[in-house]
Parts: structure tokens; C-alpha cells; sequence
């Protein structure tokens, strides 16, 4: 069977590749899938330092850096990391590659906000990546993400295999669970505040956006 981490880097290496849209920190921090459609920054609150779990290419951690925020980013793909690095270090942005799970427990850094825009929390097992998550965050700091709406009736890992169905068997899990299952999922692991919540999308019959913010 192949090795879960060899996946995540070839996939990701492989969509890294194939995104041909110009990054623009203007418009980062959409949460939703929708442009101009849903919360904004203000989900982070006013953070002095900033991690991004799964950065891609890096355009949310380059805006809050360029906003005087000591800005992170982490991601899995050394193809998304090096596409980072050359656009954005110039604000002062910071990036690493690894495994955010890797990072984050042999990290002794802490931060005012950790979040993930349909990143990281999404790919991760939230038992394992939580209670990291909040040893890394500042007393009252806070946790924001967010992800497509689960599809009813599922929770837990969902698979899903990268580049169609006629490739190699490329493979990850995407992780499922209800705003409710959610809220409890963070204060099990000893968050605080947790509001979870579905934002509709535009129109009625199409797919919404998960959203969670907790606080330590």
C-alpha cells in the first residue's frame, strides 16, 4: 500500500503544478469558495503572529505579512513552498515545508492565530492535529478554518484519489464531520468558544462552506 505522506506530497506537488491563476494578496481571505462571498479577515481577529496550515502558495500568509503581521506558512508540497518563497518573501513571509503534523510537534514556537483556508484541517486527522494546534497557540489566541459542507450523511475520513480515475492510485482522506461533530471534536481538545457553522452559498442549491473558529 502506498505510504499516505508520498501522496500528500505527489498530489499536491501535482495541483501545484497545474494552477495556472495569478496569486493576488488583495484578494485573499475569501473563506467560501464563492468571491466576494462570506467573512473576511476579521475571523483572525487582530493576531501579532500567524501560521497557515497548508499554505499553498502562500497568498493569505503574504497579505497578512505585507499588513505587518509576522506571518507562517506550512505545507506539505515542496513545489507549493518554492512557489511561495519566490513570490512572497519580499514582504517578509515565511515559509516551511513539511508535514503540518511534523511541524507543529517539533515546533517550540507559538502564535496568536493558527488557521487554514480549505487546507491542512481539512487533510489532517483533527484527534491528532487539535490538541497540537492549541499547545502552539498563545493563551486566548484562536483557531480559524474552514472547507466544503460535509455531504450528508458522511463523518470521518473520506477518500478520494488525486488527477481522475485512470492514473496511478494517488490517494488521501479528507475529513468529514458536522458543525456539531466539530464543536465537540475542539473542546475535546480543550478549546474554548467554538462556533462552527455552515455559510450558504450564493445560490440556494449549491455547495456551502464550513467554518470554525475556537479559541485557547
Amino acid at each position: 500500500m502506498a505510504n499516505p505522506t508520498t501522496n500528500l506530497l505527489e498530489y499536491w506537488d501535482r495541483y501545484a503544478k497545474g494552477v495556472t491563476a495569478e496569486a493576488d494578496p488583495n484578494t485573499a481571505f475569501g473563506w467560501t469558495q464563492w468571491e466576494g462571498h462570506g467573512p473576511g479577515k476579521e475571523l483572525l481577529g487582530d493576531p501579532f503572529s500567524a501560521l497557515e496550515l497548508g499554505c499553498g502558495r502562500g497568498i493569505e500568509v503574504a497579505a497578512l505579512a505585507r499588513d505587518g503581521v509576522k506571518a507562517e506558512g506550512v505545507d506539505i508540497s515542496p513545489a507549493q513552498i518554492a512557489q511561495a518563497c519566490e513570490r512572497w518573501e519580499v514582504f517578509g513571509a515565511r515559509f516551511h515545508q513539511s508535514n503540518v503534523l511534523e511541524f507543529l510537534q517539533s515546533s517550540e514556537r507559538s502564535w496568536d492565530t493558527i488557521y487554514s483556508v480549505w487546507g491542512a484541517v481539512w487533510f489532517t486527522d483533527p484527534n491528532a492535529l487539535l490538541p497540537l494546534v492549541r499547545d502552539r497557540l498563545e493563551p486566548g489566541g484562536r483557531l480559524v478554518f474552514s472547507h466544503a459542507e460535509p455531504v450528508p450523511g458522511s463523518s470521518g475520513p473520506q477518500g478520494m484519489y488525486g488527477g481522475g480515475f485512470r492514473g496511478r492510485r494517488v490517494w488521501l482522506h479528507q475529513w468529514s464531520a458536522t458543525p456539531e461533530e466539530w464543536s465537540r471534536l475542539l473542546e475535546a481538545a480543550g478549546f474554548e468558544r467554538a462556533q462552527v457553522w455552515v455559510e450558504p452559498a450564493p445560490e440556494s442549491d449549491h455547495v456551502g462552506t464550513l467554518i470554525g473558529v475556537a479559541r485557547k
